[in-house]
């Protein structure tokens, strides 16, 4: 059996502005001294008179992003998740945000996997400070053909828009011939009946093997990928919770304001259900190898399943 296809969904995001370039003349890329980081380098060697260098001056970054915004453009700031939604939150809430400009925001390197850079720029609380904003869309894709088709999303959506993306090549789980991807729309990955499965980010395909370990102990979990975090597809968590009874929300980043947050919110309001939320529990990260940091914070598929059984 082949290995799976590993990418790092902050490569499908400079790809995918590389690829866009052409199809979209008013798409301007800006960036804050990261660009090889964020892989925005690569759309800056196919166009670089539409790459704009804001050096390290996250919160300019944002206001200029905004300029250009109100002049027929559609900037792409991208920087680290923890510049994007922390250092620079009073610059996307105020100058994006208020005004309800078509920026678009890259972040990348989000959540624990960010790996040996440690605490300090491990963001695990970008969907929360994001979702907060009025009208800002955020989206956390699981794979390279999420991210992708996400950008394109976004491009196409005509308001403020935060992608999340991470630094750890993970596994290619959707298939690029019949994937299609719908702004505010989650995916059913796996039908199950005894427990609900709510994923995020690298979390989906995380979730899916612990759904296979689940299921050799003969339970069925209703895997479910939420891409789109805000607006949050109500609708289908609720009918899921209704059928199976149980919830469980897995997700990079703290239990407390993300992914958990806004499906308890959704369930408290359309089919109180029972939960369990598996994230970052209310605790900075620490520098070390990604998967080692993924296995320690129990974040991994092994923990996952030990977690659902226990709970179950």
């Amino acid at each position: 059996m082949s290995e799976v296809k590993k990418i790092a969904t902050r490569e499908s995001y400079g790809n995918a502005l590389a690829e866009l370039g052409a199809q979209y003349p008013n798409l301007v890329v800006l960036d804050a001294d990261l660009a090889g980081a964020t892989k925005t380098s690569v759309f800056m060697k196919a166009f670089p008179e539409r790459h704009i260098d804001c050096g390290i001056a996250e919160g300019n970054m944002m206001g200029v992003a905004a300029g250009l915004a109100t002049a027929g453009k559609i900037p792409f700031a991208s920087t680290f998740a923890m510049f994007a939604a922390g250092r620079a939150f009073e610059q996307v809430r105020n100058s994006i945000g208020y005004p309800h400009l078509n920026v678009k925001i890259g972040a990348t390197h989000a959540g624990i996997s960010v790996g040996e850079d440690g605490a300090s720029h491990q963001c695990n609380e970008d969907i929360a400070l994001m979702r907060t904003i009025p009208g800002m869309v955020v989206i956390n894709p699981a794979d390279d053909v999420e991210a992708r088709a996400a950008v394109k999303a976004a491009i196409e959506h005509e308001g403020p828009v935060y992608m999340r993306f991470g630094r750890l090549a993970v596994p290619v789980i959707n298939d690029p011939a019949s994937y299609t991807f719908e702004l505010g729309k989650g995916i059913v990955m796996q039908e199950g009946k005894d427990v609900t499965i709510v994923a995020t980010g690298l979390e989906v395909s995380e979730s899916l093997e612990a759904a296979k370990m689940l299921e050799a102990d003969g339970i069925l979990a209703e895997v479910i990928n939420i891409h789109t975090i805000k607006p949050l597809d109500t609708d289908l968590i609720a009918a899921s919770a209704k059928k199976t009874g149980k919830v469980v929300t897995v997700e990079e980043h703290s239990i407390i304001g993300g992914l958990g947050g806004a499906v308890a919110e959704a369930l408290a309001e359309k089919a109180p259900t029972k939960m369990l939320r598996i994230g970052v529990n209310d605790t900075f990260g620490e520098s070390g190898p990604a998967k080692a940091l993924i296995e320690k914070y129990e974040l991994d598929a092994k923990s996952i399943y030990n977690k659902v059984k226990a709970w179950l």
